[in-house]
């Protein structure tokens, strides 16, 4: 295993990568013009690093009845809940992009309860910070508020998961003292404002 050339704050990745995680950051780097910095801590854990990306993937890539925003509106919400300022600023470019909207992220992560949601929006966030928060609270009846806005079991189980993901990945980013790239604090501002 590559030595760590220091613990906190890593913004380069390991020096001899296996040949998977390799591409996967060189892919990365090719779409987004740089890489963001948790693949960079990461690679140097390479067991990690596949397990990481592994869920991330299934759970904000795959398949879902949840649109990709709002995926990443979940964890905007969740990682502000949480004071993750890395996933904060990095999935709120992110959501920004995929919302096409050049500011609803900020409203998400100050409050989301009066920023410019749908009621559908707003039910998925207040379960996803009670999953975040108080998952032990969660009780059946906290599904009718979804299940009145055609929300399925899925789309249920895949709110909690989100949230419980980021709960991990905001607490990773919080100890090893992970830092958002730059490049992200300007992505998705340059959208119309909505009308």
């Amino acid at each position: 295993m590559t030595q760590i050339p220091f613990w906190f704050d890593i913004t380069e990745p390991a020096t001899d990568l296996d040949p998977d995680i390799a591409e996967r950051i060189d892919t990365v780097r090719e779409k987004s013009g740089f890489l963001p910095n948790v693949f960079a801590t990461l690679s140097y854990f390479p067991d990690e690093f596949r397990a990481f990306f592994a869920y991330h993937d299934a759970l904000m890539e795959g398949d879902s009845g949840l649109s990709k925003a709002e995926r990443e509106m979940i964890v905007v919400a969740t990682s502000a809940a949480n004071s993750c300022t890395y996933c904060v600023i990095a999935h709120g470019a992110i959501y920004r992009v995929r919302s096409k909207h050049p500011y609803r992220s900020d409203q998400v992560a100050i409050d989301f309860e009066r920023a410019e949601l749908s009621d559908r929006e707003k039910a998925i966030l207040r379960f996803a910070h009670q999953v975040s928060l108080h998952p032990q609270t969660v009780e059946p009846s906290d599904f009718s508020p979804l299940y009145a806005l055609d929300l399925t079991d899925e789309d249920i189980w895949r709110i909690g998961a989100i949230a419980s993901f980021f709960a991990l990945s905001n607490r990773l980013a919080g100890f090893a003292k992970i830092m958002p790239n730059p490049e992200f604090y300007a992505m998705g501002r340059d959208l119309p404002s909505p009308q």
